[in-house]
């Protein structure tokens, strides 16, 4: 099933839409359609128009300050910071964005719960032996949080079984849930499911702010086309499982 997941989104995503328009417009000859598939892909990966597309994924969510939030009976830190490489026996870690990790680490030392939950993900054609989980526990004891605070939990493949899996943890009904701004609807959505009372903490927020746009943000990169998709992907993610759970 963690292949449908993955795998079917990809025939949605603009590049793969491209790609058979300008297909179809040869095919048939149709230089009108292959004109309307350039644009279009300007259009997405122009950085204007991928942040404002953005800023509707990310929809409410803000930055909030640590001493506003609540306390809790344990901080979940969601996975999908960090790629892990085994080369020769030797362990290799590709940061993603750290903002998760920080934001759990920094809640911990601000006592806002007394365990932090790092989630046991590790994909099926992951060839790495540890999950994301226990590297982040290592990282977070090299940072001072004590290590008899932080669990990590069952394996997971995707966000739906990290809520289930942090359910039946048992270490307690109220969590702090960190993950990326834009994933949090999604992430809020299916641990509330399981019963979990969720105090959300989003970080990680990829849209600009409104002082920061300039010419360089009319000009399309593979950057902005990546971040279009990332927030298609995320819309997906939340009509299957608003669908799935009504």
């Amino acid at each position: 099933m963690i292949y449908l997941h993955k795998v079917l989104p990809l025939f949605l995503m603009p590049i793969i839409v491209v790609i058979l328009l300008i297909l179809i417009g040869l095919y048939k000859k149709r230089h009108s359609l292959i004109y309307f598939t350039i644009a279009l892909l300007y259009i997405l990966s122009t950085p204007i128009i991928s942040d404002a597309f953005f800023k509707l994924v990310e929809s409410d969510q803000y930055r909030k300050c640590i001493a506003s939030i609540e306390q809790a009976d344990a901080i979940v830190v969601l996975s999908g910071m960090l790629s892990i490489h085994e080369i020769d026996g030797e362990e290799y870690i590709d940061w993603g964005d750290p903002d998760r990790f920080y934001g759990g680490v920094e809640l911990m030392k601000a006592g806002k719960a007394p365990n932090l939950i790092f989630t046991g993900a590790k994909m099926p054609w992951g060839k790495s032996s540890r999950t994301e989980g226990a590297v982040l526990t290592d990282y977070a004891i090299q940072y001072g949080i004590p290590s008899n605070q932080i669990f990590v939990s069952g394996l997971v493949t995707n966000t739906a079984d990290e809520a289930t899996a942090v359910k039946k943890m048992a270490l307690g009904n109220k969590i702090i849930l960190v993950t990326s701004a834009f994933h949090m609807p999604r992430a809020r959505m299916l641990f509330e499911k399981k019963g979990l009372e969720v105090v959300p903490y989003p970080v990680d927020f990829k849209s600009l702010t409104a002082d920061s746009v300039t010419f360089m943000h009319y000009l399309p990169n593979a950057g902005s086309l990546a971040k279009t998709e990332l927030g298609m992907r995320e819309l997906m993610g939340r009509l299957f499982y608003w669908v799935r759970l009504r």
